[in-house]
């Protein structure tokens, strides 16, 4: 995964009216902390920010004052209603450091025809290099049918990388598809309507 570097700037202003002024000069107020030392208060360039941690366990190199600092994304706090970055927490890292995170499962393919699945675990918990954190674990169900189940061990995990979930965590579950009749979709939607008429 690539290194998104980001100019920062130390902050020594804090509250809900510096970070209303800071949004308003496109900034986004950050904290950065671990392996003991003090937390940097920083703010960061709103665009290029809200790019960069687009993808799960984004792993930032921050320029502060001429310095570089490798940091990983572990909180971003997002407004509820407009969805922008409001606050980040970001834990700093060092290369070759082993960190844990969550990594998104992302399926690939197609189910053999007649079946669904039921993806049972959205994320997998690892420990890998910070500096090699993978985006997301492919798992493909091209062809699966029905009574096929995957597991968390029979995920292909990155080189270097360690599975902390239960190996027998079911990840993918795939079962026959059941047919409804376009009579029993009309009666279970007039139903619906009744009840929330109702309430």
């Amino acid at each position: 995964m690539a290194e998104q570097k980001l100019a920062a700037e130390v902050r020594t202003e804090f509250g809900k009216g510096f970070a209303r002024r800071a949004r308003m000069a496109n900034l986004i107020p950050a904290v950065i902390y671990g392996h003991g030392a003090e937390p940097i208060h920083i703010t960061l360039p709103s665009k290029a920010t809200t790019l960069a941690v687009r993808t799960a366990n984004a792993l930032l190199t921050l320029d502060i004052n001429g310095e570089q600092h490798l940091a990983l994304v572990k909180d971003i706090q997002r407004n509820p209603i407009k969805q922008i970055i409001e606050h980040l927490d970001l834990l700093t890292v060092r290369t070759g450091e082993k960190v844990t995170v969550d990594v998104p499962v992302h399926l690939s393919g197609e189910l053999a025809p007649g079946n669904v699945h039921n993806l049972e675990m959205t994320t997998v918990s690892l420990e890998a290099e910070a500096t090699h954190l993978p985006t997301a674990i492919e798992v493909s169900i091209e062809g699966r049918a029905a009574g096929e189940h995957i597991h968390a061990s029979d995920l292909v995990l990155p080189k270097g990388a360690t599975l902390l979930a239960d190996p027998e965590a079911l990840v993918v579950n795939i079962s026959e598809a059941t047919e409804v009749t376009e009579e029993e979709a009309s009666e279970g939607a007039t139903a619906e309507a009744s009840e929330a008429s109702a309430e």
